[in-house]
């Protein structure tokens, strides 16, 4: 490792000890993003399930993402349990609310990732970080862009779905995305 990162009792720095927490996180919210698509599918409401089965990859693979850094730079890489998942809703408009609170979530560890390998004078920690701080950008937008068409729909989910169609299209691959360990799904 070239980076001047402090070890802690446990021989990593805590930007470290934060990115393999960030694994769990983004492990989680790919197994919330399958249950969300779930509920969406069995409801047959296939353009939104469409996405958040799309979001669940996309998570899994900045999951990889992590995994890969962490290997590349000497850190072991320990793969962790997910938290609990929510099954249970009661409108289409609490799944989107969830969806957004998670990005939000994801958003805030990602700028205490940031600001943690800064202060640890990580450079190349810094520097990975940047494009998931690009990307929680584009995806609070994209949720909070769903809630605000749900809750216009006035409970016509039909034209949620024709929205969805027509102005949330599969993602491409991004090219300046950071490689993953294995494979990646997404794209």
């Amino acid at each position: 490792m070239t980076s001047t990162t402090k070890t802690t009792e446990h021989g990593l720095s805590k930007f470290h000890r934060l990115l393999l927490d960030q694994v769990r996180h983004e492990f989680t919210a790919s197994q919330q993003y399958v249950a969300l698509a779930t509920w969406f599918d069995d409801r047959d409401l296939p353009q939104l399930a469409r996405v958040f089965y799309g979001q669940s990859l996309e998570e899994r693979d900045h999951a990889m993402m992590i995994v890969r850094f962490l290997l590349d730079n000497d850190v072991p890489a320990t793969i962790p349990q997910t938290d609990e998942i929510q099954n249970d809703f009661a409108t289409p408009r609490d799944l989107v609310a969830l969806a957004l609170r998670q990005e939000r979530e994801v958003t805030g560890q990602f700028h205490l990732l940031a600001k943690t390998a800064r202060e640890e004078n990580d450079y190349t920690g810094e520097q990975f970080l940047q494009w998931f701080l690009k990307e929680q950008t584009e995806e609070v937008a994209k949720m909070s862009t769903l809630l605000a068409v749900i809750d216009r729909s006035n409970g016509n989910l039909f034209d949620v779905e024709t929205f969805v169609a027509r102005d949330m299209p599969d993602e491409g691959d991004d090219p300046t995305a950071p490689e993953t360990a294995g494979p990646s799904v997404a794209g």
